[in-house]
């Protein structure tokens, strides 16, 4: 998951996979410039964070893996 500074959609998406025990590898964008240049490419094009991405699949932002977690989707796609 990409994050960036002063992010409350990324804070909510934090706190919701840590509600369900999912480990996350959180990628900081905001002192590395590089390291939007890639988050940009992996996520075809978007530039808002968070992006997020299950098994190397790019799931979108917050707003989508709310709508999985609202659709009873989310926790398969997590393998819970």
């Amino acid at each position: 998951m990409y994050t960036g500074p002063l992010c409350a959609f990324c804070d909510w998406t934090k706190a919701l996979l840590k509600k369900k025990g999912v480990a996350f590898k959180e990628i900081y964008i905001g002192d590395d410039p590089n390291k939007m240049t890639e988050m940009v490419k992996k996520s075809n094009g978007m530039k808002t964070v968070p992006q997020i991405f299950i098994d190397g699949k790019h799931i979108g932002g917050n707003q989508e893996l709310q709508a999985l977690e609202k659709e009873g989707k989310l926790n398969s796609i997590l393998g819970i």
